[in-house]
């Protein structure tokens, strides 16, 4: 598989928060989950990825291509969604539409007439009549009308009632399949990864720690259960974070520290679990 992008020691420094060596790359034909709590720094690093926040440090390739060197060339190549619409909230999608395809060499009227009868858009309509999922779609539909061949989304799914997130990711794997297009997408709603992702990077607290496909990343953990009296001072240390509840304990560990002594309840880790704990730790 080829790299489609490549982030190698990017650092960006805030009054009170800051990147600290954020490093991960991306196979070409994959949806990557980019997940971590609201504040770990999803959104700083996918703007520093296409240099709307200037990081402090680090190296960022697109496509083999240095990303500072081919800043024009390779944006002609990737389309970035964040959600919303914010820019011109009350010009029509069509007035949008014509300032938008001027910035791109490979625009497609055809393919962009297809995904607005595709996803239903109506040109004559304001951005902010528009309903959230609506909004993606639209976003999406500028974006494959360039051709783009990777696409990066700010929390795309959220907002969206469980219906428009289905069919969204329903539509993001068929990208994958029909388009040859790969997906990079920052999400805390970690359902939305379940379906759809084949890799997973996470983000805590401005630092990677964890960026390999999904099902290394769920084999790395398991769920145990026990009674009180089985959590001991032993028991605690081995666990990467637990609660405590009225019938006895819940807790994360990795799978290399199983298995546990003791009858104890040993299940497979979900990424919601795996991101509650850790983020407990």
């Amino acid at each position: 598989m080829d790299v489609v992008l490549s982030i190698q020691n990017s650092n960006k420094k805030y009054d009170k928060f800051a990147l600290k060596n954020v490093s991960f790359s991306m196979n070409s034909g994959t949806i990557m989950g980019f997940i971590g709590r609201n504040g770990a720094g999803k959104t700083t690093t996918l703007k520093a990825l296409l240099n709307y926040v200037h990081a402090d440090s680090g190296t960022i390739k697109f496509f083999g291509e240095d990303f500072s060197d081919n800043e024009f060339l390779i944006k002609q190549k990737v389309g970035f969604v964040s959600g919303g619409v914010n820019y011109y909230p009350k010009k029509k999608l069509k007035t949008i539409t014509e300032v938008t395809k001027r910035f791109y060499k490979k625009w497609d009227d055809g393919v962009y007439e297809a995904y607005l009868d595709r996803f239903h858009l109506d040109t004559e309509k304001n951005a902010d009549e528009l309903s959230e999922g609506m909004k993606v779609k639209y976003q999406l539909a500028l974006a494959l009308s360039h051709h783009a061949k990777l696409l990066i989304f700010d929390e795309p799914t959220s907002g969206l009632d469980p219906v428009s997130r289905d069919d969204l990711l329903d539509l993001f794997i068929t990208l994958v399949e029909e388009e040859q297009v790969s997906i990079l997408f920052s999400t805390h709603i970690t359902t939305d990864l379940e379906k759809c992702a084949s890799d997973i990077t996470y983000i805590k607290n401005g630092e990677i720690i964890a960026s390999t496909d999904k099902k290394s990343f769920l084999d790395a953990y398991r769920i145990v259960k026990g009674s009180l009296e089985q959590l001991t001072g032993a028991m605690s240390k081995k666990l990467i974070s637990f609660k405590k509840h009225a019938d006895g304990f819940c807790g994360l560990v990795s799978t290399e520290n199983v298995p546990i002594d003791g009858d104890i309840e040993i299940l497979p880790a979900d990424l919601e679990s795996i991101m509650i704990y850790i983020e407990k730790e």
